[in-house]
């Protein structure tokens, strides 16, 4: 056997123009509206099944609103950390490379080559557009 075809990490990253940060925050603030557009769906729904349940079962009102309650919170951490992270796009400065996911790619190894070159590989892109390979 004289080469193997082996699978490897490889970085993305973004270098941060006007046009990524605005779309950026848009999906942020999409992501915000989704959330909020939940929270008024449980609290519809958890009041429903308080009516339907009544005021005499104490025990089952209280299960309905701990888990109408756990709900609601999971979106309301989801927008803080959206709003977190729509300050920290803010502040970012144009130019910057953001790390956007990892893919894999296929390298060919032969007997001789130097694996570590292989590893840490990353893709700049700005724009959609791929600007640098760096190893």
């Amino acid at each position: 056997m004289d080469s193997v075809l082996v699978k490897f990490p490889m970085t993305i990253k973004a270098k941060l123009t006007e046009k990524l940060r605005e779309k950026m925050l848009e999906e942020f603030r999409t992501g915000i509206n989704q959330a909020q557009l939940e929270i008024q769906q449980i609290n519809i729904q958890e009041n429903r099944a308080v009516s339907e349940v009544g005021e005499e079962d104490q025990e089952q009102l209280a299960m309905i609103h701990q888990h109408f309650g756990i709900e609601r919170q999971k979106r309301e951490d989801f927008i803080a950390q959206t709003e977190a992270r729509i300050t920290d796009t803010e502040k970012l400065v144009l130019g910057a490379e953001i790390v956007q996911g990892t893919t894999e790619r296929f390298v060919e190894l032969k007997k001789g080559d130097n694996v570590r070159d292989q590893f840490n590989v990353e893709v700049v892109v700005e724009d959609d557009v791929i600007i640098a390979i760096r190893s």
